[in-house]
């Protein structure tokens, strides 16, 4: 399918749906008849599978929001002959010929839709690079920095990225006058490609770096360290810009992310900014009340446990949590009390809670009516 039959293909009509179709619409027309034309449903149906992929290439454009504005801009614009010119049947009188990228943001939709468009040239960011990092539970709440080794590829440290050998520089490629692209004639649309003389680089290195062979970069081990904010949780990544691979011609390097492992505390769990830590006590510190030494990250405390505090109460001590980043205060300590009931007693224990318990003539289960 050329320029100008993709400019023609009305995307709505090959839906079947309205031009102020929501996209819920779109969507439920898309799949009613992607399932109808597949080719598994229809085969060796020839017409059924050029339909297939018109409906795919109509879905694609008008289920993205910003696609499907940008061309029904771009329909509006062409069709008005602000280029030269109509639609074929009214077409672009005079065979007039537009460059993708004289279309501004229109020629990157333009360039999806007739798979190419404004290039992607040499000169790309670097990809990023992934880590991992194993903390204690401390180290995880009150923040550290740590090393990091990384091997792969990073800035030449001959040329220091430039990919000519030192006292000498990249010059302007003569074939596209260091743009990066050369144009070539697609009917309506000249579309650009990356230059063939310096791949997209848009300069052309006459003396190579010795080291890095005029890439600009080589494989190393770079050392760094890692400040690991407070408060950090166990599965949180962090994102250190510029650490990634180097960029190509020029363009900035990726982005390190590591990601952050947190090796469980003994005592302490967590639930967000909040510590949780269970405490077991007596029955007769239940009932009768007690002061108990509870720890806490900073030092242990003392918690004052009313008399009567049931099994799985839960006391919060405000402050003694995880710091919050940014924040004054920090997150609570929850304390939940466990009633510890002893597995063996002897005889004298046996005869008082006999005792205790003639005197008692009220049965926690009245309420349920079968006592």
């Amino acid at each position: 399918m050329n320029n100008a039959e993709y400019l023609e293909k009305d995307f709505y009509k090959v839906l079947g749906v309205p031009r102020d179709a929501s996209a819920a619409d779109i969507k439920k027309a898309y799949r009613k008849l992607a399932q109808k034309l597949h080719p598994d449903a229809n085969p060796g149906d020839k017409t059924a599978e050029e339909r297939f992929k018109d409906v795919g290439r109509a879905y694609g454009v008008l289920s993205d929001p910003k696609k499907r504005s940008e061309y029904d801009e771009a329909r509006r614009l062409l069709g008005s002959g602000v280029f030269g010119g109509g639609f074929p049947g009214g077409g672009f009188p005079g065979g007039t010929r537009v460059r993708v990228e004289d279309l501004g943001g229109l020629g990157d939709l333009f360039g999806n839709l007739f798979g190419g468009g404004r290039s992607q040239t040499a000169a790309r960011r670097g990809r990023d690079v992934e880590s991992e990092v194993t903390l204690g539970f401390e180290e995880a709440v009150r923040g550290a920095t740590i090393p990091l080794q990384l091997r792969g590829p990073a800035p030449c440290h001959t040329c220091h990225g430039s990919g000519a050998r030192p006292g000498t520089l990249p010059r302007p490629c003569p074939t596209c006058n260091g743009r990066g692209t050369v144009t070539r004639d697609q009917g309506l649309f000249g579309l650009s490609s990356p230059c063939p003389t310096c791949q997209g680089r848009g300069s052309v290195i006459d003396d190579p770096c010795p080291t890095c062979k005029g890439r600009g970069s080589e494989i190393r081990t770079r050392e760094l360290r890692v400040r690991i904010p407070v408060g950090v949780s166990d599965g949180a990544t962090i994102r250190l810009k510029g650490q990634g691979e180097p960029g190509q011609a020029g363009a900035p390097a990726g982005d390190l992310i590591v990601k952050v492992h947190v090796t469980p505390h003994p005592l302490f769990g967590r639930s967000g900014q909040d510590l949780i830590i269970t405490v077991p006590v007596t029955f007769a510190e239940a009932a009768l009340g007690t002061e108990l030494k509870v720890p806490t990250l900073d030092g242990p405390i003392t918690l004052k446990v009313p008399p009567g505090t049931q099994n799985g109460r839960i006391f919060r001590v405000r402050g003694r949590g995880v710091p919050v980043a940014g924040r004054k205060h920090a997150g609570d300590l929850l304390v939940s009390l466990e009633v510890a009931v002893p597995e063996k007693l002897s005889r004298k224990e046996r005869e008082l809670l006999r005792e205790f318990a003639s005197l008692s003539d009220l049965s926690p289960r009245t309420h349920l009516g079968v006592e």
